[in-house]
């Protein structure tokens, strides 16, 4: 096992145990991590008695469709944006019973990146019952490391938001 894997595992085992113990559900919505978060969270035996659904909304579409994200936030933040992660947590909230939810986006490379939202960009939204959190990343290195950085800043927020 690799130092992420290993630090995937520790995490996402922690996180079990908060939510086995508080008795709670999640969910994720996903973008730049193609449900990576998901993947991780089911990779722990027995995690169907706290993951409840994950959404991998890869294109504005989707995170229409899905999340109920709108049209005028996409056009007024772009994808990779605080106001849209918010959106889409909020939808698979609304779209879950589920009470903590995760939400990524962002530009993972190795193409895509702006002045404004450089490669390496990464939003995320946490939600605990009617709390949201969001926050704006900058990460370094190729697609696969951004997307693994992302994958446990996820996790990690969701440890730190399970007690909000």
């Amino acid at each position: 096992m690799n130092n992420f894997e290993l630090k995937c595992t520790q995490l996402v085992e922690q996180l079990a145990e908060i939510l086995r113990a508080q008795q709670r559900m999640l969910v994720t919505a996903e973008t730049c991590t193609g449900g990576w978060i998901a993947k991780s969270c089911t990779d722990i035996t027995g995690s169907s008695a706290w993951f409840e659904r994950g959404f991998v909304t890869y294109t504005n579409n989707a995170k229409q469709q899905m999340l109920g994200v709108s049209a005028a936030t996409l056009e007024a933040n772009g994808a990779v944006s605080e106001a849209v992660v918010a959106e889409m947590v909020t939808g698979a909230m609304m779209h879950s019973p589920a009470d903590l939810a995760v939400a990524v986006s962002g530009i993972a490379g190795p193409g895509g990146g702006s002045e404004e939202k450089p490669v390496g960009t990464v939003c995320f939204a946490w939600a605990s019952g009617k709390k949201i959190f969001t926050a704006r990343e900058q990460f370094d290195g190729d697609r696969d490391a951004i997307r693994k950085t992302a994958v446990l800043h996820a996790l990690e927020g969701l440890i730190r938001h399970a007690f909000d």
